[in-house]
């Protein structure tokens, strides 16, 4: 068995309307988790596919409430003009989980790890076809498309069994299929009416861009347009960065609330949590979203990573006063890296969101 690495990862079986995907075994896990006597590792107790031509009763019979994949790529940001390398992050950050002390605050076999999507084959057509920025630019928006069907599979098929899908990506460009992919899974397996559920994002950018073409841009702007966003809270926006269009489009919609950074740290209308609390009431009545973008979080590498912002205790409190006060419908961490295209390079940030992730599940399931 090959051993599981960012450069070349195991190519398990895959979902025919997801032929991206790549499945884990036990053997995968155990390639990444460090064993030591007297110690019980995380790895060790996480669940796993157990028949990959079964991939949908696997989920079902399984005993996890909580389903971890992992959308490592940059296509979303790179469409974005942005700078590559969140493709970098889920391999470091599931080393880091996986090797997490097994005990009586987080067992570990409340979760299955599904696998992680590989786009490698749709980035080396374009490197190899495309000319000029432009037209890479329009060939990265239109392979978005192709990610967001095959995410928002994933997604509705988890949702539709009553789990919670925990993912990691990637870029914000991922929030369009899982918004969508959650709200029809939901809504079949009875939980939510309509097909609609409501989405908080701490962030620095409100990803609300014009639907100028598919990127990590405008997720939340095509969720809403399609009618599977319902009402959303971004908390902690960078008033710096807010493009007047999209400040105006927000401040007329009542369905859409923001709180800046600025009201928050600078003017100091109201504390982080008082702004957290907010959000959860403003969508309290549907299930919602629960997004973190890494670039938010200051002196995290990001492709817009920022000297200003909040910290990673901060982070941990959003995502677990969110899961004890929110009702959840999936938990995305994006736009992190481990490595970024213009050589710089992070090794701590699959650590940082191995805490993100172990908080979210811990306070769901106290709850």
């Amino acid at each position: 068995m090959k051993k599981l690495d960012a450069e070349h990862p195991v190519r398990m079986g895959s979902i025919k309307a997801a032929p991206h995907l790549r499945l884990y075994n036990r053997e995968d896990l155990m390639s990444l988790t460090r064993l030591r006597r007297f110690e019980t590792k995380l790895g060790e107790r996480l669940q796993v596919v157990m028949d990959a031509d079964d991939i949908e009763g696997s989920i079902q019979s399984s005993s996890a409430k909580f389903i971890l994949f992992g959308i490592p790529e940059d296509i979303g940001a790179k469409g974005n003009y942005g700078i590559g390398g969140a493709d970098t992050l889920w391999i470091p950050f599931l080393q880091s989980f996986l090797n997490i002390q097994s005990n009586d605050f987080f067992d570990g076999q409340e979760v299955l790890v599904l696998g992680h999507f590989d786009f490698g084959d749709i980035q080396y057509l374009i490197d190899t076809t495309a000319k000029g920025e432009e037209e890479k630019i329009e060939a990265y928006r239109h392979a978005v498309n192709v990610i967001d069907e095959e995410v928002e599979h994933i997604a509705k098929l988890i949702t539709g069994l009553k789990k919670l899908p925990v993912v990691i990506g990637g870029g914000h460009n991922n929030s369009y299929p899982l918004i969508k992919g959650a709200a029809k899974g939901w809504h079949k397996a009875g939980v939510i009416p309509l097909p609609q559920i409501n989405c908080i994002n701490v962030d620095a950018h409100a990803d609300y861009r014009p639907a100028e073409g598919r990127h990590s841009g405008n997720a939340f702007r095509y969720a809403e347009e399609d009618g599977f966003l319902q009402k959303y809270c971004i908390v902690g926006l960078h008033e710096n960065y807010l493009q007047q269009n999209c400040w105006s489009d927000i401040v007329n919609n009542p369905f859409i609330d923001c709180i800046t950074f600025e009201d928050i740290f600078i003017h100091e209308k109201r504390t982080f949590l008082q702004a957290i609390a907010h959000a959860t009431g403003f969508t309290g009545d549907t299930l919602a979203g629960i997004d973190l973008d890494l670039d938010g979080i200051q002196n995290t590498l990001s492709s817009a990573m920022t000297p200003v912002g909040i910290s990673a205790i901060q982070a941990r409190q959003y995502v677990s006063f969110a899961a004890a006060d929110a009702r959840p419908a999936y938990l995305h961490i994006c736009e992190g890296a481990a490595r970024l295209t213009d050589g710089r390079s992070d090794a701590t940030s699959g650590k940082l969101i191995s805490y993100l992730v172990s908080d979210f599940i811990k306070m769901v399931c106290q709850g």
